[in-house]
C-alpha cells in the first residue's frame, strides 16, 4: 500500500519516474508555514506535500519535516504532480547525488523550483546555508550563508501545487535530466512511516481542511507537530482514534496512549496514597502521646495553671 502512496501516472513521458496513482482534480494550493529548525547535524528537509487516497478520492497534506539521509553526499528531490492526458500524476521523491527536476514547484526551504539551495555536502558532512534554511545554532554548528541563491523574481504568492496547464509551465533542464538518470535511492523506512501516519490522520485530509492543514511541518519523524506561524500544534491523537487500521481493527496508538494516560494517572496516585498512610500513622503515634499527657495534668493540682498557648500547643 504504502509502495502505491509514494507513486503515481501521469505527466510528460520524458519525465516519467515511479508512477503509479492519478487523479482528475488537481492538488490544493501548497500551504504557506514556516519552516521548523533543523534539530541534529546531517538531517536534510523533506518539504511538505500533497499525497492522495485513491479509496477516500482526496488529497491528505504530508508535512515538511526533517530527516535522516541513507548515506552522506546524497540530496533529496521532492515528488511532485504532473498534469497530462487529462489527469494528475504523481511522480515521487528520490534520493541521489544531484537533485532532478521537481516540477518547477516552489516547496521552499530551499527548493525554490530549481536544485536545492539550503546547503552542501562537504565530505561527509553537510554545510547549511542559513540564509534560506532554518538550522538551530546551537545544535547545528556548520552553516554558512548565501543570500545570492535567493531568487527575489520568484512568486511569493505562488503556491501552485502541480506542473501542466493552469498550474506551472516549467521543463526540465539539462542538467536535472542528468541527474533523473543517476542512481537513486528509494524514501527510507522513515519517510514512509512519515506519510503513513499523515494518512492516518483524518484532519490532514483536504475535505476536512479545505487545503489549509494545521499541522504543517515536523521538526523529525515522530517529534514536534507545528502549524503554519511556526508554533507549536497538539498532535493528532484524537484525530487518528477512531480510524480503523488495515485489518478493520480500532488504532493500536488510541490503547498505546490510554495505557500511556492510565499509568500517568497512577503514578501520581501513588504518592497521594503514600503521604496519606504516612499521616495516618504519624496521628497514631501521636494519639498515646496526647492521652499520656492528658492522664497526667490531674496529678499536679499544685502546679500553676498553664499558660493559654503553651496548653494549645501541646493539644
Amino acid at each position: 500500500m504504502m509502495a502505491a502512496l509514494f507513486m503515481a501516472p501521469g505527466a510528460h513521458a520524458q519525465i516519467s519516474i515511479g508512477i503509479s496513482i492519478s487523479a482528475h482534480i488537481a492538488p490544493p494550493a501548497l500551504p504557506v508555514y514556516v519552516q521548523p529548525a533543523c534539530p541534529t547535524d546531517g538531517y536534510l528537509w523533506v518539504p511538505g506535500y500533497w499525497a492522495y487516497d485513491n479509496d477516500a478520492e482526496d488529497y491528505y497534506w504530508v508535512p515538511g519535516v526533517w530527516v535522516a539521509p541513507p548515506n552522506p553526499g546524497l540530496l533529496w528531490t521532492p515528488a511532485y504532480w504532473g498534469y497530462d492526458g487529462g489527469v494528475y500524476g504523481f511522480h515521487a521523491g528520490y534520493w541521489g547525488p544531484h537533485v532532478g527536476f521537481y516540477g518547477g514547484i516552489n516547496y521552499g526551504g530551499g527548493y525554490g523550483g530549481v536544485g536545492f539551495a539550503g546547503g552542501a555536502w562537504s565530505g561527509g558532512s553537510f554545510r547549511y546555508n542559513t540564509a534560506v534554511v532554518n538550522v538551530n545554532t546551537t545544535v547545528v554548528h556548520n552553516t554558512y550563508i548565501d543570500r545570492t541563491v535567493i531568487n527575489n523574481n520568484v512568486t511569493v504568492n505562488n503556491h501552485t501545487s502541480f506542473n501542466g496547464p493552469g498550474g506551472v509551465t516549467a521543463q526540465p533542464r539539462p542538467e536535472e535530466m542528468a541527474a533523473m538518470h543517476e542512481q537513486h535511492v528509494a524514501p527510507t523506512s522513515q519517510q514512509m512511516s512519515h506519510q503513513q501516519n499523515a494518512h492516518m490522520d483524518k484532519t490532514a485530509f483536504a475535505s476536512a481542511n479545505h487545503g489549509k492543514p494545521t499541522n504543517v511541518a515536523m521538526n523529525k519523524v515522530g517529534g514536534a507537530h507545528f502549524n503554519p506561524q511556526g508554533q507549536r500544534a497538539p498532535r493528532a491523537n484524537n484525530a487518528n482514534a477512531n480510524r480503523p487500521n488495515a485489518n478493520g481493527q480500532p488504532n493500536q496508538q488510541q490503547h498505546t496512549q490510554q495505557a500511556n494516560d492510565n499509568t500517568h494517572n497512577d503514578t501520581q496516585a501513588q504518592p497521594q496514597q503514600h503521604n496519606a498512610a504516612q499521616q495516618q500513622q504519624h496521628n497514631a503515634q501521636q494519639q498515646p502521646k496526647q492521652q499520656h499527657q492528658q492522664q497526667r495534668q490531674p496529678q499536679h493540682k499544685a502546679a500553676p495553671r498553664p499558660h493559654p498557648q503553651k496548653q494549645e500547643h501541646e493539644r
